[in-house]
């Protein structure tokens, strides 16, 4: 239908220009002496329109013509950038299926078309340590680092796959190398964090626990496990140094002191500096408002000697009525009886721990009683018991 349209329009414009053309007798004279010429004035017409027609398509030619090679150029350069392209997604799709062979032989071909792209040189780093091919993957690891515009993703990536391979020491270079240029991303604080725990350095982990925090780049929940776990270290580290480890115990967060599964791990490391009593009235505040055997198995480590002693056994027994088969509070009180030199209700409570829950704790704290009772027999039975549960 629009052809035919198009169609009619043509021809009424050609009857148009007809009709015009027919009214139209003027004509036209050149004179160049001693030559004169008379023409139509349609016939000017025509011929002007047809060479001002034919002096266009001629500089559109030439022009097209020089423009030939830079045509050329970018029909080139297109075509390479569809392969890089094209490169690209099945290096990508063969790293996400595992074969990193393929992956490899494709962002080597991506590198090559797109002008060298940091992210070619990423795929094929990581399909080359996931070879193990350490040659390839150092020198594409620093390929993708030799722009400005992969240099940061280049380190993340090294340390990345540093920490995968549990190789931390070599992680710390390109993590040190960002926190040198001033990037202090989520990722980057993270990865750093789990450095310095593999290397013991728990007051460094705790600063990178509050750089977190203070980033607001990871889940709450989440963060509370890593500030934990940085504080049970450096505690753990303190052992030696009670006075230290004491600043580090009044300095844990409120929310951390109202955990119990936490608290429950802190007092040993408490215990072994002989600081356990400091946490005595933390852990009793804890059992009052919410009962944990785990905890109150732990409650023994913390009560102290003399008189605080008594009163923690007595504190203990009260917690006996409201929570009378709990296996761990039997455990600690028992072991609070053997302190005070009580030893029939020592032996009673250790027995009805350990038909509530046998261990190799209960059985280990049994055998010491039988010690102190002269029972030999009785006592090699229970050190037998516990090392059959400890290698079990």
């Amino acid at each position: 239908m629009r052809a035919l349209l198009w169609l009619i329009a043509i021809f009424a414009l050609a009857a148009g220009v007809a009709m015009l053309a027919s009214q139209n007798e003027g004509y036209v004279l050149l004179v160049m002496p001693p030559w004169r010429a008379q023409a139509s004035l349609n016939l000017i017409i025509v011929a002007l329109l047809l060479g001002f027609l034919t002096l266009h398509l001629l500089l559109r030619l030439v022009s097209r013509t020089l423009d030939l090679p830079g045509r050329v150029a970018a029909y080139r350069a297109r075509r390479q950038q569809q392969r890089a392209s094209e490169s690209m997604n099945l290096a990508l799709r063969a790293l996400f299926e595992g074969r990193f062979g393929e992956s490899l032989k494709h962002a080597r071909t991506a590198w090559s078309a797109g002008g060298n792209s940091p992210l070619a040189a990423l795929v094929a780093a990581r399909a080359a340590r996931a070879l193990n091919d350490e040659r390839h993957y150092r020198q594409w690891i620093e390929r993708a680092g030799s722009t400005d515009e992969g240099r940061v993703a280049g380190l993340l990536t090294e340390a990345e796959l540093e920490i995968d391979a549990s190789r931390f020491e070599h992680a710390a270079r390109p993590l040190k190398l960002l926190r040198d240029a001033g990037h202090e991303s989520g990722p980057a604080l993270r990865m750093a964090l789990e450095v310095a725990a593999a290397g013991g350095r728990w007051d460094e982990a705790a600063e990178l626990v509050q750089q977190l925090a203070s980033a607001h780049s990871l889940p709450a929940e989440e963060l509370k496990s890593l500030r934990q776990r940085a504080q049970l270290g450096r505690l753990e580290t303190l052992v030696g140094e009670p006075d230290k480890q004491a600043a580090v115990w009044r300095g844990l967060l409120k929310e951390d002191l109202g955990d119990p599964a936490f608290v429950a791990k802190v007092v040993p490391l408490l215990a072994a500096a002989r600081q356990g009593a400091i946490a005595r009235r933390a852990v009793e505040r804890l059992l009052d408002r919410e009962w944990s055997s785990e905890l109150a198995r732990r409650y023994v480590l913390c009560a102290g000697e003399g008189e605080e002693a008594k009163d923690a056994l007595s504190r203990a027994e009260a917690w006996l009525a409201q929570h009378p088969d709990d296996a761990g509070l039997l455990y600690s009180l028992g072991r609070l009886c053997m302190q005070a030199n009580i030893w029939g209700k020592a032996r009673s409570c250790l027995e009805r721990s350990l038909a509530l829950e046998p261990s190799a704790q209960v059985h280990y704290a049994l055998a010491e009683l039988m010690e102190k009772l002269e029972q030999p027999r009785e006592a090699a039975g229970h050190y037998r018991a516990a090392a059959k549960f400890a290698a079990a």
